[in-house]
């Protein structure tokens, strides 16, 4: 008798991890010297600002900074969820709901590198300035805008992207595609005339210790943590764990309304390798990921009669093009953050 593809998708599911375990001790103890420092340096400049601009990445909206909060709250606060191109973001309201329960008004979802929505965030910063008492900053006609977040979220790109829209200037600060590209609080950056107004870039910073360690391995799967710190195959299997437990398989999955991405529109990770089906062994995953790309190496084996050369998948390097895929969003829109807003999968 022929399976229908609910209940194929069901039976499926039923071989799916229902919990990832790891000691997440290396990504939850990562604070350089250079994090401490900047962060030091934001209280002191407090002082010149009028208003906090909080960039964080929108597939983990809920894994920001507490110490942002704790110690820059005391100015008006305007948090921008970028790479919203990224994210499954069926569920914004959702999103801006819970997020407005942690005391949050003030939401705008970016894309800064098509410059998608960055427009609101100029008129957005100038009112909540002026609903605001400005102290000893009221005699002075420009706003001076704090730009902060935890690494590899966009803030320079937001500074980038709003000097193009207001001054058709091209960058002022280095961008980069792993965390720590910012090291030092820098000098003023004007990013529009009328009003005028100038950003300060600050260096990415993460709490001193990540309570959660899911939630150290959502923010590594988004480069905010170098990956060696974490280890690539680590950061794959937890991947290949989220994509399976929201049924993010492939095109395969075409037709079936009921299903998220149903539309086929999007490459997931089964039709993407070219694989025969999901899998929810990290191990079996990498090694036909490697066979298909053609990355091997050479490893020696001790055998009874001496050492033998024998050429095997390099899980590595498998490892780092599965997590480059992800995060470039060849895989698809995904929110990490889904089992915040939500229980466990339907049945």
């Amino acid at each position: 008798m022929r399976l229908s593809p609910r209940a194929l998708c069901r039976a499926a599911r039923a071989a799916w991890r229902e919990r990832f375990s790891l000691d997440g001790g290396a990504a939850a103890r990562w604070f350089p010297g250079h994090m401490a420092r900047g962060l030091k340096k934001m209280r002191s400049s407090l002082k010149l600002v009028d208003c906090v601009v909080e960039v964080h990445d929108a597939r983990i909206s809920f894994g920001r900074n507490p110490l942002f909060q704790e110690t820059l709250g005391i100015k008006p606060h305007l948090l921008v969820l970028n790479k919203m191109d990224l994210a499954d973001l069926r569920q914004r309201q959702k999103i801006i709901q819970h997020l407005e329960r942690e005391g949050l008004k003030n939401i705008i979802f970016t894309n800064c590198i098509k410059d998608e929505n960055v427009k609101q965030v100029v008129p957005a910063v100038t009112e909540l300035v002026g609903s605001s008492c400005r102290y000893h900053r009221g005699e002075n006609v420009e706003l001076c805008i704090m730009v902060v977040g935890v690494p590899n979220v966009g803030k320079s790109s937001l500074i980038n992207a709003l000097r193009r829209q207001h001054l058709r200037k091209g960058k002022a600060t280095r961008v980069g595609g792993e965390p720590g590209i910012t090291r030092a609080v820098m000098s003023r950056i004007q990013v529009c005339e009328r009003p005028l107004m100038f950003l300060l870039d600050t260096p990415g910073v993460l709490a001193p210790r990540i309570e959660s360690v899911e939630t150290g391995l959502k923010l590594a799967l988004c480069g905010t943590v170098l990956d060696h710190l974490v280890g690539a195959e680590t950061l794959a299997d937890y991947l290949l764990y989220t994509l399976n437990r929201q049924r993010l398989f492939g095109s395969d999955l075409a037709g079936w309304p009921w299903l998220p991405w149903a539309d086929g529109g999007l490459c997931r990770y089964v039709q993407h390798y070219g694989l025969d089906g999901a899998c929810d062994d990290v191990v079996s995953v990498l090694k036909r990921v490697a066979v298909r790309l053609g990355k091997t190496q050479k490893v020696k084996v001790l055998t009874g009669t001496g050492d033998v050369t024998v050429v095997q998948p390099d899980y590595p390097a498998a490892a780092h093009d599965f997590l480059r895929t992800f995060r470039r969003g060849l895989l698809g829109a995904v929110m990490l953050d889904r089992d915040v807003l939500q229980g466990p999968l339907d049945p």
